[in-house]
C-alpha cells in the first residue's frame, strides 16, 4: 500500500497541472470545447485525491493532519472539493482557472515535502478528529472561495463604473452570477462549518475532559459561525444584493482569518496538542 501512496503522491499534482491547463485554455481562449473534459477531470481529480487522503489514514492510521505538509494536501483536496460543489450548484466553470492553480500550489508543495509519520500522539489517531478537522478545512476553503468571488465581484463593478472593459469583463461571470457564487459557497461552507463544530463538539470533551469553554480557539470559532449566522439571516430577510453580499463575504472572511491566527498566539489553546 505504501507503494500506492507514493505513487498517487507523485501523480496528485500532475493532475492538477492537468486540470490547471485545461481551465486556463477555456478562459483565455473562451472555447466551450473542453467543458466536458474539464468535468470529468474535476470528478477524477476530486475522486483520486480522496482515495489518496483513505489510503494514507489506513496506512499511517490517522488522518493526513499531523504535519502542515499532510495539511497541505487536505487544504488542497477541500479547495478543489468545495469548488467543484460551488461548479455544481451554479453550473458556472469559467472560474476554476484562479481556483485551481491554488489547489496546485498547495498539492505541489505537499507531494515534495511531506513525509511519513507513522507514531504520533495517540489524540491524533481519533477517526473523529479527522472528520472534524478535514470538514473544517472543507467548510473554511468555502467560505475562502466566497471572499475570492467577492473580490472578482469588485473588480468587475469597478471596471464596469470606470468603462475600462476588457478581457477579464468577457470572460468572467456577470456581477449577478458571481454575488450568487459568493453566496452559495458561504452557505456551502456555513453548512459545512456546523458540521464540523457538532462533530468537535463530540470530540472534545472525549480528548480533553477537563477542557475550558472559554478557550481562546472555541471562542473564535463560535464567533465564526455567528458572524456567518446573522449575515445569512440579513440577506434572506432583507432581501440584500450586490455589493452588500460582497462585503458580507470579505468581513466574515476577516473574521476567519483571525480565528486561524489564534491558536498561534494563544499557545496554551488546546488546538496546539500537535
Amino acid at each position: 500500500m505504501l507503494l500506492t501512496i507514493n505513487i498517487l503522491n507523485v501523480l496528485m499534482p500532475c493532475i492538477y497541472l492537468l486540470l490547471f491547463l485545461i481551465y486556463s485554455y477555456d478562459f483565455y481562449t473562451n472555447k466551450k470545447d473542453y467543458a466536458f473534459a474539464k468535468r470529468l477531470l474535476l470528478i477524477a481529480s476530486v475522486s483520486v485525491h480522496f482515495i489518496f487522503i483513505i489510503l494514507r489514514t489506513y496506512e499511517f492510521s490517522h488522518a493526513p493532519i499531523t504535519n502542515k505538509f499532510e495539511l497541505f494536501s487536505s487544504i488542497a483536496f477541500t479547495i478543489t472539493l468545495a469548488y467543484f460543489l460551488v461548479e455544481i450548484v451554479t453550473n458556472v466553470r469559467s472560474t476554476g482557472f484562479f481556483i485551481i492553480f491554488i489547489a496546485l500550489v498547495f498539492q505541489l508543495t505537499s507531494s515534495i515535502f511531506v513525509y511519513n509519520q507513522y507514531i504520533v500522539k495517540d489524540v491524533l489517531r481519533n477517526p473523529l478528529l479527522g472528520i472534524h478537522v478535514i470538514s473544517a478545512l472543507l467548510g473554511h476553503s468555502s467560505l475562502t472561495l466566497s471572499a475570492v468571488y467577492g473580490i472578482l465581484f469588485l473588480i468587475l463593478y469597478k471596471k464596469i463604473k470606470t468603462h475600462n472593459y476588457g478581457n477579464i469583463f468577457n470572460k468572467l461571470p456577470n456581477l449577478e452570477m458571481l454575488e450568487k457564487m459568493s453566496f452559495y459557497s458561504v452557505v456551502i461552507g456555513y453548512i459545512i462549518l456546523t458540521f464540523s463544530i457538532i462533530i468537535g463538539g463530540i470530540w472534545l470533551p472525549i480528548a480533553f475532559p477537563d477542557f475550558k469553554h472559554y478557550d481562546p480557539k472555541l471562542l473564535s470559532s463560535i464567533l465564526i459561525w455567528l458572524v456567518y449566522t446573522c449575515g445569512i439571516a440579513v440577506k434572506i430577510l432583507f432581501k440584500w444584493y450586490g455589493r452588500k453580499v460582497v462585503y458580507f463575504s470579505l468581513i466574515g472572511f476577516v473574521v476567519l482569518i483571525i480565528s486561524m491566527l489564534i491558536p498561534i498566539v494563544f499557545s496554551s489553546s488546546f488546538h496546539n496538542f500537535r
